[in-house]
């Protein structure tokens, strides 16, 4: 029974409790995102200045609940970032613009330095000088990477002149802030986001139909496919000595396929949540499993992340303006770099080198045969497939917690594979096996033309059929939730 005492007390709790597990497929999320909602229709189209304070505060609302007090590091970081950005572009360009720039990358780097890679430091300096220093608890603070890349961007931008216009000190807040962002991107760029703040358009309806197909898309990838499929890889890549080279084997094709539902997933929900506020982000993943080859592999995966390495990684370091050995040394550090960014552990940097040396050999080949090569359906499907088992290899290394593990996924599966497996695993693990059929045939089996169609048609829909859509989707991912939540894969990135 609901009193006057549990409701006070309940608001007390939602604005000074904090959870860890408040991310958006949570119903906890969604209740307070709809009563946010309904606030933000009413105010929208007032003073700007309101608006953009609102959601700025439900921002930081969201940040408080899964990192607690370490939410004022993301305001701080917006505050001293933009200050000195300012102070840069009253330098008067030259040396002292370079400094400031300088100055206002190592601010924006210092809290990522220290919270995601003191121990892996720390562990480096114990073996080469022998050292007994213990790893430090130390907290990651949710989004930490992903506005720190925004909040760089934005200074080098302004730097080379490319945003070439003034933006207020709240304008940027709501940047740095903006609450579908902050879990797992997209990393989105100021001429993204910046000038549609600044634009008095009514809300465009084909934008938020847009936006509540990807909130439905997004909650199947995520909230039922990933997350159903995740305990039994858990279980794999915890103990892989434990299991048949068979089970393994499904281990690792289904955590290729969980990572790509969990982060395209996530990603649909951020596009579509600020589709809803009228805000329109650039497309995250574009079918990234169909790719033939390295190079295209990457412009389909992560695409703001890949596009922001090349563009403040990979053109810095020269590009492929050096020559060829260059580019390729190029190539593989950009690659080397990435991998470190998703994590302090040799495993990622083995991850990143497994990419990097894939790109340089995709870019010495073409240019050396592959060029020449007809491209027949044979041949694709030989790219597609050698591309497929590069990266599902690469993955292995991006899960495994260390060496040891890797080595036995890859010894299990390479010494004790038997066919004879399936039949039992089909029975035991039925409905691991649709939902991973799903996921293949979903990506695979579907041309990018349907997809098209499919979101176009949900898109034109009647209300009432996508609140249908809507209802049965929240009731699979109720009927088909585990235990819990599974926290977000790429939130501790």
């Amino acid at each position: 029974m609901f009193t006057f005492s549990s409701i006070t007390n309940g608001i007390w709790e939602l604005f000074t409790k904090t959870d860890n597990t408040f991310l958006f497929c949570s119903v906890k999320f969604w209740t307070l995102f709809v009563v946010f909602f309904a606030i933000y229709l009413l105010i929208r189209n007032r003073r700007k200045t309101m608006m953009l304070t609102y959601v700025l505060c439900f921002g930081l609302l969201i940040s408080y609940k899964v990192n607690g007090w370490y939410m004022l590091l993301m305001p701080a970081t917006a505050l001293l970032s933009w200050y000195m950005t300012e102070m840069m572009k009253t330098a008067g360009g030259g040396k002292h613009a370079k400094r400031w720039l300088a100055a206002v990358i190592i601010v924006d780097l210092l809290p990522l330095i220290y919270f995601k890679y003191t121990n892996f430091l720390v562990g480096i300096f114990d073996n080469i000088f022998a050292t007994n220093f213990s790893p430090m608890a130390i907290f990651l603070p949710v989004g930490l990477s992903f506005y720190t890349f925004q909040a760089i961007s934005y200074s080098v931008d302004v730097y080379k002149q490319k945003v070439n216009y003034d933006v207020s000190l709240l304008e940027y807040c709501f940047y740095i802030t903006f609450f579908p962002l902050l879990f797992a991107g997209p990393i989105t760029r100021t001429d993204t986001l910046i000038p549609q703040l600044r634009t008095n358009k009514p809300v465009d309806e084909k934008l938020v139909n847009l936006g509540f197909w990807l909130i439905i898309l997004g909650l199947l990838k995520k909230g039922l496919i990933a997350d159903y499929i995740a305990d039994y890889n858990n279980w794999i890549f915890d103990d892989p000595n434990s299991y048949s080279g068979f089970e393994v084997t499904m281990g690792v094709i289904g955590y290729y396929l969980q990572l790509y539902c969990d982060f395209s997933g996530y990603s649909d929900l951020s596009i579509g949540l600020a589709a809803l506020l009228g805000i329109r982000l650039l497309q995250n993943f574009n079918f990234p499993y169909k790719a033939k080859n390295a190079s295209e592999f990457w412009h389909r995966w992560h695409i703001s992340l890949s596009t922001w390495f090349r563009d403040y990684v990979y053109i810095p370091l020269g590009g492929n303006r050096k020559g060829k050995v260059r580019t390729y040394v190029n190539n593989f550090i950009t690659m080397v770099v990435a991998g470190l960014w998703h994590g302090a552990s040799w495993m990622f940097v083995i991850w990143g080198a497994i990419h990097g040396g894939a790109l340089v050999i995709h870019k010495f080949c073409k240019k050396l045969f592959l060029d020449k090569i007809n491209d027949t359906p044979l041949v694709k499907f030989c790219s597609w497939l050698l591309t497929t088992l590069t990266v599902m290899a690469a993955w292995v290394f991006f899960r495994a917690k260390d060496m040891a593990t890797a080595g036995d996924v890859f010894n299990r599966m390479f010494t004790d594979f038997d066919w004879a497996y399936l039949p039992p695993f089909a029975t035991v693990r039925t409905m691991w096996l649709v939902f991973a059929v799903l996921a293949l045939t979903i990506h695979w089996g579907m041309k990018e033309s349907w997809n098209e169609r499919i979101k176009e048609k949900m898109t034109n829909a009647h209300w009432i059929v996508k609140l249908i859509v809507f209802a049965v989707t929240v009731q699979l991912v109720i009927n088909f939730s585990q235990d819990s939540v599974q926290p977000l894969l790429y939130a501790q990135f």
